[in-house]
């Protein structure tokens, strides 16, 4: 069972014991998570243990990165069910710090502003969100002081401004992108898909199906018109089947716009990705599909 730590300078310790051993330091992996673990969780974990000796799993549900009206106080509390499951993928360490060990000032005084890249896709309806990231990012990095983090690819906007916090910050750690985890029917896995009903859990695999499908129709030569035409009718019917949708977009592997005639779509980064979010009841769904224009 993974030792549990609830106050930073206690898991400090148990770490630099570990980091400082003369005959070889261990390697130290950080999987940060909100808790309410799923097999999605566990996957980032399994993968953390093949690119490190000691994992640290963070279960902290983050207020910095809730806004107003958002789910932070209903958002699931189950540490005891969290640390079960860490137990069997062999997590070492799980820091599972109070609002007050975090942040001793409410709100912090001190931001983590990740710049232009917000400025869309969940940034224009989550606006802060991904400051709130960045300052709980920071703190759990600076904390453990990990060589290795592994983030999914689900939230695919956050691992592009966790990279560039990385890159821009000078932090000596590496960034582990792992794939998306999906339910047999290509819902992606999401502590959030428990608020759905038994009809709306039914419904939601045309989200992935939605994308697959026009993925599909996209792969080829860049054609604007095209695009917008595809994207305005698979929106359409997320609509019609009870999807409340956020948006659904194009974007350069980068997460650039493309350009009207595709200019900025180089051999060398030809590589497209679709993005959604939508609501389907109470649960706010995320998805992407990485595609290729040839």
């Amino acid at each position: 069972m993974p030792t549990i730590y609830h106050r930073i300078s206690d898991l400090r310790s148990a770490l630099a014991s570990s980091r400082c051993k003369l005959d070889k330091p261990k390697r130290i992996a950080l999987v940060p998570t909100m808790g309410n673990l799923h097999e999605g969780h566990l996957e980032l974990v399994s993968i953390a243990k093949q690119q490190a000796d000691i994992v640290v799993v963070s279960v902290f549900v983050n207020p910095t990165q809730f806004g107003i009206g958002e789910d932070f106080d209903s958002y699931p509390r189950t540490l005891d069910e969290d640390v079960s499951k860490l137990t069997t993928v062999h997590a070492d360490h799980v820091f599972a710090p109070s609002i007050d060990e975090m942040y001793p000032v409410l709100p912090p005084p001190t931001l983590v502003l990740a710049g232009a890249i917000t400025d869309q896709l969940c940034g224009q309806s989550r606006p802060r969100h991904f400051d709130g990231v960045g300052i709980v990012v920071s703190k759990l990095f600076n904390i453990v002081q990990p060589d290795v983090a592994v983030f999914g690819q689900k939230d695919y906007q956050q691992l592009a401004i966790i990279k560039q916090l990385v890159r821009d910050l000078s932090y000596p750690i590496e960034i582990i992108r792992a794939p998306i985890v999906r339910a047999t029917d290509g819902l992606a896995l999401s502590s959030r898909n428990q608020y759905l009903t038994g009809t709306e859990r039914k419904i939601a695999p045309l989200l992935h199906q939605e994308l697959q499908q026009l993925a599909k129709q996209l792969s080829g030569t860049y054609d604007n018109d095209k695009l917008n035409m595809l994207i305005s009718n698979s929106r359409q019917r997320l609509t019609d089947a009870g999807f409340v949708v956020d948006y659904l977009e194009v974007k350069t592997a980068q997460l650039e716009s493309i350009t009207d005639n595709g200019s900025n779509l180089s051999s060398e980064s030809a590589n497209a990705i679709i993005l959604v979010a939508a609501k389907l009841g109470q649960a706010r769904l995320l998805d992407n599909e990485p595609f290729t224009f040839k």
